[in-house]
């Protein structure tokens, strides 16, 4: 298990579908949303949980279709259902690698990036407490739509249309404890619907995953 995730993680990097892409694109996102909203401070600060939330949702979603793909048309993808390593292990090993290379990182530059949209103070706190919280379900929704995509060529699109509705209400419950959080109201329920969010995604979406894989393999 080890050896496949130090695996993933070389090829990720190498494959150009590493932490580089997202961060770049969640900057790139971040830079663009003054010039369409405006520089006002305070509009920033307001959007800017929402905003954020959205830009670090869709820069997960650069990379998904490497998760299973290139391991697919290589045949790793066949040694690793025939191997004794279960396939529900394989997919939390994928699941933590795109976790790492890409998750990880957006938690670690979250500051930084709100920052440049005027949040300040318990706003970058509670920014990285929610992604660091919810970006782990991000790569698991992602690796089951890569499971169900595993075997269509090009399948990028098709993959980002079974996502994006999976990820809306971690976008959701993520955004609102960030935003109540930075507000100073009571962020308790929506950060335990976010935490419940990703508890019940590692603990269920593995045997989905690795069902589809079976499947697409067959």
């Amino acid at each position: 298990m080890i050896a496949l995730l130090i695996r993933d993680l070389r090829l990720a990097v190498r494959a150009g579908g590493g932490f580089g892409l997202g961060l770049a694109f969640f900057l790139i996102v971040t830079i663009l949303v003054p010039f369409g909203v405006g520089p006002e401070g305070a509009i920033l600060a307001r959007i800017a949980p929402g905003i954020l939330w959205l830009g670090a949702l869709l820069a997960c979603l650069l990379s998904l279709d490497r998760v299973f793909q290139l391991d697919f048309e290589d045949g790793t993808l066949d040694l690793l259902a025939t191997s004794p390593v279960p396939m529900e292990g394989v997919v939390l090993v994928k699941a933590l690698a795109h976790w790492l290379t890409t998750g990880l990182p957006l938690v670690a530059a979250a500051p930084a990036f709100a920052m440049l949209m005027q949040l300040e103070g318990p706003g970058q706190y509670w920014l990285m407490l929610t992604l660091a919280l919810g970006t782990p379900a991000l790569s698991m929704i992602g690796a089951f739509g890569a499971a169900l995509t595993v075997g269509i060529r090009r399948g990028g699109l098709l993959l980002s249309l079974l996502v994006l509705p999976l990820y809306v209400p971690t976008l959701i419950f993520g955004a609102e404890a960030a935003r109540r959080g930075a507000e100073g109201i009571a962020a308790g329920t929506p950060l335990l619907l976010l935490a419940g969010i990703t508890a019940g995604s590692l603990a269920l979406i593995p045997f989905a995953a690795a069902a589809a894989i079976r499947m697409n393999l067959r």
